[in-house]
């Protein structure tokens, strides 16, 4: 709920009783206390999703039978929920739940995850070989891996959590890498280093001690399993780099060295934002992938069985897939609580969000009363709480407000906050304030968006800067990034560490133009492919979009349309 402006102004000042010094704020831990609420917009998804129509060649009950129950091969189905051998779709949805759409029978929720939504889905198959169904890995945004036993179209057990799987980011199930029947899992930590779980078929102790496979995976932007494509019984894993190539490691078999060389699959795989596997559909032993491109729609490859794969084939409709941000199994980074749109506020204060679908931003819709931002301080910022979805921040009178919860006093000395996600590596979304002298600070969040810790302070210089954005991960290590314009139009990289006491890397140089818009927002992932995107505003109002098609890279530019000179706020 929002109230006017001058309406909370007027409230706030009749019921602030103690005004502590600026010094003796920032110095110490900010906290939520009591007092009348700011006005914030209720930041709105999109209506309820409901899966268009999808189909796959060779997927149904041709594939139907004991080895589909046991998940036997090198190929098993890591997601038939509904029992007709062939794999399923599992995803999470704009509201933070988990859905499945099955191909032979109604799919719907899988478990309520709406206030701590998952990170990434990973249908892992069936681990105990049990006839039941198979598992499913959920991993939360502070690092907690969960495996849900038996799962339906409808949900599943949870029987097992372990800790600290934050240090990834990817998680991978290829298939059954050493030969006993269960998928394994593949983990990529954030300096590109490889690691192997092989799956123990004990529910209680799913995962053997890790196993370092080697250096060098971040040169992917897309990594994920395909089952066997060649034939031999092992599973074999995929990855795309930055230049859109596909590329196939072929399983071994050898415990020392799991994987081959690679080989070229080909080019041209950069026009998909998402790619996952979807099993064995037509029984030949080979894995299928489907592949989303940015304007929502299925592509098909079936499997070869000599490394490659074939002609793909459209399976759904036209832009149907666009809304869902993350599918089961996909191969790009997960990303989860930076921002899911923009909001804008006219020259009335009227305050307006734009959702975003398909690598655009959607329709608009009013948020709070006609005219009741007017003036307001706010900042849009990445989600501080477990519920993933972005919040707004405002100070007034220098009393900060993080999503209706009163958080202290003393910030008016500051002339920029950004909240581009978590910083700290804690998955717990943080924020960035610059003083007037231009010394940044980080303030960690506590992951519910009531309290900051103690201010801790990045640098000094950073007053040469005339915009400060940030909404994720820019560079595609899983980790928070920010960026800085000179007032000269230079355009910089700081790349974040998850240290929080020295939350970035060395500045990169992005590019120069850049103050030929007047405002730069960033409104996180536009076209869900795991890398944070931009937009640029003119003078004239003309808005357009910058994707990061490699790490830290980005797009030539693309009109979205004009008319945003009304606003004189957007971010």
């Amino acid at each position: 709920m929002s109230f006017p402006h001058s309406t909370r102004a007027r409230r706030l000042a009749a019921c602030t009783a103690l005004v502590l010094s600026a010094g003796m704020l920032l110095a110490g831990p900010a906290s939520a206390s009591t007092g009348t609420p700011a006005p914030h917009p209720a930041v709105e998804k999109p209506a309820d999703f409901t899966p268009p129509s999808l189909t796959r060649p060779g997927a149904g009950a041709a594939r139907a039978g004991a080895a589909a129950a046991t998940g036997v091969g090198a190929s098993p189905q890591l997601s038939d929920f509904d029992g007709d051998g062939s794999g399923d779709l599992i995803y999470r949805g704009w509201d933070g739940n988990v859905y499945t759409a099955p191909t032979s029978v109604q799919g719907g929720q899988f478990g309520s995850f709406a206030a701590q939504p998952p990170k990434d889905v990973v249908p892992i198959g069936n681990q105990d070989g049990n006839a039941s169904g198979p598992e499913v890995l959920t991993l939360s945004q502070t690092g907690t891996l969960s495996l849900y036993a038996d799962a339906t179209p409808t949900g599943g057990s949870r029987v097992w959590q372990g800790y600290g799987w934050g240090i990834y980011n990817k998680l991978v199930a290829p298939g059954d890498v050493n030969d006993d029947g269960r998928a394994d899992l593949v983990a990529r930590d954030h300096d590109g280093n490889l690691w192997l779980y092989y799956a123990t078929g004990n529910r209680t102790a799913p995962f053997s001690a890790r196993v370092k496979l080697g250096p060098g995976w971040n040169a992917y932007d897309q990594l994920l399993g395909i089952g066997d494509d060649n034939g031999d019984g092992w599973a074999d894993l995929l990855g795309r780099d930055s230049s859109g190539t596909l590329w196939f490691y072929a399983g071994t078999g050898d415990k020392s060295k799991p994987f081959a060389t690679r080989k070229s699959i080909g080019g041209g795989w950069g026009v998909y934002n998402q790619i996952f596997p979807v099993g064995d559909d037509n029984g030949d032993g080979n894995g299928e992938l489907i592949a989303r491109d940015v304007k929502g729609t299925l592509w098909y490859y079936t499997g070869k069985g000599d490394g490659t794969l074939g002609t793909r084939v459209q399976v759904s409709d036209t832009g149907g897939w666009a809304e869902v941000p993350q599918f089961g199994g996909a191969g790009n980074n997960p990303v989860l609580g930076n921002k899911e749109g923009v909001l804008a506020r006219d020259k009335a204060g009227t305050m307006f969000w734009y959702g975003v679908t398909g690598g655009k931003l959607g329709t608009r819709s009013q948020v709070g009363d006609t005219g009741g931002w007017a003036g307001a301080d706010f900042t849009h910022l990445s989600s501080m709480d477990m519920d993933a979805s972005s919040d707004i921040s405002e100070v007034y009178q220098g009393v900060l407000y993080i999503a209706n919860n009163r958080i202290g006093s003393g910030w008016g000395v500051y002339n920029a906050i950004v909240g581009p996600g978590d910083l700290s590596g804690d998955g717990k979304g943080d924020l960035l304030a610059r003083d007037t002298s231009g010394n940044l600070y980080l303030y960690k969040g506590n992951g519910a968006g009531t309290a900051l810790s103690s201010r801790i302070k990045v640098g000094s210089g950073w007053g040469g800067y005339n915009k400060l954005v940030g909404a994720g991960d820019y560079t595609g290590d899983g980790r928070t990034d920010l960026l800085a314009r000179t007032s000269g139009g230079d355009l910089y990289l700081y790349p974040g560490t998850g240290v929080e006491a020295t939350p970035f890397g060395t500045r990169r140089f992005i590019g120069s133009g850049w103050n030929a818009y007047t405002k730069i927002v960033a409104p996180g992932d536009l076209d869900t492919d795991g890398k944070a995107d931009l937009l640029g505003i003119t003078s004239g109002g003309d808005l357009y979009r910058y994707l990061n098609t490699a790490p830290a890279k980005f797009s030539l530019r693309t009109g979205l349309g004009s008319g945003w000179s009304i606003y004189n706020s957007v971010s």
